[in-house]
């Protein structure tokens, strides 16, 4: 058995997509960078993992994830598509029983849902996994809902900085340095349900739905202005992605 310390890149610009196809709510998040450790037994490091993807489905990558990630369009066209690369990563993965390890859940949802938009089977994909985001705040002394940023939590446990953060394989290392660090025999990993997962989405969705011209309309108000549609786009991706907390920083 294995543990894959695994992050994802992805982006989502609608005003790639024709005016019809951007209400489509079933678009996923389009994965652009996969980067994984894969540790054995004893978290000894056996192989790495670092492949950019050639976008399909969003034709341009949003100026805001080019800002946080540094990945633009260009450098994607000559990668290949995610089908090739989730081949190579299932490859890399080998063994069905090894226990994926997440920093928080929106990585292993969108790596289900890419799979699913692309018609992939997900049956070589380990069902086990471990979200260390919670036990990395109780490691601290903190409740286990107060969800902490990734940079945080490395200059918290003295992790040395040698590599930037918001790249797949980079942060996918300070991940599998902070599971060294936090482990302990109390830590079992959970099954992941993509279809109990989706359900409870739908759930949610039906109760609470972003009113998206409201929110443009707050904007264009505080800035006395129309935002163009490429605003438009970014504020709706910003809102989205702040709601998953992962840029949430918290003082000790």
């Amino acid at each position: 058995m294995y543990f894959i310390i695994f992050d994802l890149e992805f982006n989502q610009d609608f005003s790639s997509l024709d005016y019809l196809d951007r209400k489509n709510a079933q678009y996923p998040f389009e994965i652009i960078q996969i980067g994984a450790v894969k540790l054995d037994a004893t978290f000894n490091t056996i192989a790495t993992f670092n492949r950019y993807v050639k976008p399909t489905l969003y034709t341009k990558i949003s100026p805001f994830i080019t800002e946080l990630t540094g990945i633009g369009t260009e450098q994607l066209l000559i990668e290949e598509p995610f089908p090739e690369v989730y081949k190579a990563y299932s490859e890399f993965i080998g063994e069905t029983d090894s226990v994926f390890c997440i920093w928080g859940m929106s990585d292993i949802k969108e790596l289900f849902k890419n799979a699913q938009y692309h018609k992939l089977s997900s049956k070589l994909l380990p069902k086990m996994f471990i979200n260390l985001q919670p036990y990395a705040s109780m490691h601290l002394s903190l409740p286990p809902k107060n969800l902490l940023r990734l940079q945080h939590v490395v200059e918290a446990l003295g992790i040395p900085i040698t590599y930037t953060f918001h790249n797949a394989l980079y942060d996918a290392y300070y991940t599998a340095e902070i599971f060294k660090k936090v482990y302990n025999t109390s830590i079992k990993p959970s099954l992941y349900d993509p279809l109990h997962i989706t359900t409870l989405q739908k759930q949610r969705q039906q109760k609470r739905e972003i009113d998206n011209d409201k929110l443009i309309q707050q904007f264009e108000k505080m800035y006395t202005r129309k935002m163009t549609e490429e605003e438009q786009e970014i504020i709706k991706l910003a809102y989205k992605m702040g709601r998953t907390n992962q840029f949430l920083r918290k003082p000790f």
